[in-house]
This record gives C-alpha cells, structure tokens and sequence, in this order.
C-alpha cells in the first residue's frame, strides 16, 4: 500500500483520508456480503458457550433471521478486518514519522491485533459460559427466560468485541510510557487511581453490566496493565537506563538515530 509524502496540502490530506476510509468501508462490507453466507456455522459456533442455557432458541420475527445473520457477518467481518483497519490508520500518520519510527509499525500492527484477537479468544472461552449463567439466573428468578437467539448472539458479540477493545490497553501504557508521554514513575505513584479508572472502565466496556462479567474484565485488565508496565520497565531501562524511568531524554527512537550516526 504506497505511503503519501510527509508534506501536502490540506485538501490532499483530506484526499488522502478519504481514500483510506474508503478501502476500510469497502473491505468490511465486502467481507460481509461473504461471510452472511457463512452465518449459520458462525451462529452454531456461537452456541456452544450458551448451549446449556437453552434448549432451543427462538427468531421472533419475519426479519429477525435475516437482522441478525447480516448483524454477524457484519461484526465478523469487522474482526477479521482489524489487521487492515489498524494498517490504515497507522499508514495515514505514517509520513509524519522518521525512517526509524516507522520500523516500529509492524510490529504494532502485529501486537494490536494479536491483542484485540486474546481478548476476544479470552471472552469466548472464559467470559461467556458464567456471565450467561449470572444473567439467565437473576432471569429465572422472576420469571420464564424466553432465549430469544438475536439477544443471545449479539450479547455475546458485543462482550467478545469489548473485551478484545479493553485488550489493547497493554499497548496503550507501553507508548504512552515509552514516550514519556507520561513517565514511568507516574504510572507507579498514580496505582490507585489507575486502579480505579480501569474498574470504571471494565464496568463501561462490558455490555451486560453484570458483576460477573465486570469482574472478570476488571482482573484482566489489571493483570494486562501490570504486564505492559513490567515490559515497559525492562525496554526503558535496557535503551536508556534507570533515570529513564523518571522523565527520560527524548524517545527511544532519538537513541536510534544516534547509533546510526
């Protein structure tokens, strides 16, 4: 895909964005148009998390079959498309980088998707089965659960979509940190705090609103956030020594540039 020039006018950058929200608007929509097809093994696949909840599960309405298949491979094309979305964001801003931040692309394109992919993995396999059981509970306790699939399925889609959202916060920190955007050592003074907006934010991210699903969230972004911070540390230290962890110099890229000289 060819870079643009680091310098153009205004109405050529304009250009230049509307040509990549273009390719994103036309690839997902065409991933959609064939992945409908594919919608009825992806809705059986769907179903297994949430199987013992329901015996059967119910289209009430004419169009409800096809809202929803089209609903899914909506979605499913959105994930599949995210290596593609993630290039395109990253290769608008990419004239304004120097030739030794670009290198550093890749290998976001790669972390960032490999990120949003765990955490979507995560949610199917860990998040779903207790979180519709919380919910199909607290249901059951009022009266007769009628398992609508086109709830089902998209309840489901929206927490694996969050939770594959709420993944990237490793990347997040790391740049931030790396950056000196914000220091090291401020994440480490300000614990509590960020303890805190992460609670707020695992409680916004998830869908249903549910403790259980909040919980889980809440720990895996805790765990991810410690891990970004260990890894931050290790990288910071290892280019720019322990005073780095304070303020640091400029960038881990301005090292760069120096060993090439």
């Amino acid at each position: 895909m060819p870079i643009g020039p680091a310098r153009m006018p205004l109405f050529d950058h304009l250009g230049e964005l509307r040509r990549r929200l273009t390719i994103v608007v036309v690839s997902v929509l065409s991933a959609s148009l064939v992945l409908y097809f594919a919608t009825p093994t992806v809705i059986d696949i769907l179903q297994d998390p949430i199987r013992e909840f329901a015996d059967e599960f119910y289209v009430m309405t004419a169009l409800g079959g096809f809202s929803l298949r089209f609903s899914i491979a909506f979605k499913l094309a959105l994930v599949m498309c995210t290596p593609m979305i993630i290039w395109q964001i990253l290769a608008f801003f990419l004239p304004a980088l120097k030739p030794n931040e670009r290198r550093w692309v890749v290998p976001t394109i790669v972390s960032a998707t490999a990120l949003f992919f765990l955490g979507v993995i995560f949610c199917y396999f860990v998040i779903i089965n207790p979180a519709f059981g919380f919910l199909i509970g607290e249901s059951e306790a009022i009266g007769t659960a009628m398992p609508m699939l086109e709830d089902y399925i998209n309840i489901e889609l929206l927490l694996m979509i969050g939770f594959g959202v709420a993944f990237e916060l490793p990347l997040i920190v790391f740049y931030l940190a790396v950056f000196h955007i914000v220091p090291y050592v401020k994440f480490r003074e300000a614990w509590r705090y960020v303890y805190v907006v992460l609670l707020v934010v695992a409680g916004c991210v998830t869908p249903d609103a549910s403790p259980v699903t909040m919980a889980y969230m809440y720990a895996a972004m805790l765990a991810l956030y410690e891990i970004a911070l260990a890894v931050t540390r290790i990288v910071i230290v290892k280019r720019e020594g322990k005073a780095g962890l304070k303020e640091g110099r400029l960038s881990l890229f301005d090292d760069d540039e120096d060993e090439e000289e």
